[in-house]
């Protein structure tokens, strides 16, 4: 199993950073150790995992709490 998944942040940067300045998926590639399959692999299952946890979430969130919010499972392209 990798290891947490670390950002490229370099430790003497101290103001906050731009997205250009981090490439999250080059990040993703090195946690996994270049390992594109197995980097791709446990997205897809972290994906399913939270999938899961919105599910349950919102089973057990009643719609006054939500205000009649129902969550999407999917990425809706637009």
């Amino acid at each position: 199993m990798p290891e947490q998944l670390a950002l490229d942040i370099p430790v003497e940067e101290t103001g906050p950073q731009s997205d250009a300045e981090v490439d999250l998926a080059v990040s993703v590639l090195r946690a996994h150790g270049g390992d594109a399959l197995a980097a791709i692999r446990n997205l897809l299952a972290d994906a399913d995992f939270l999938r899961d946890q919105l599910w349950i979430a919102s089973s057990l969130m009643s719609k006054g709490i939500s205000r009649g919010w129902k969550p999407r499972y999917e990425r809706v392209e637009q």
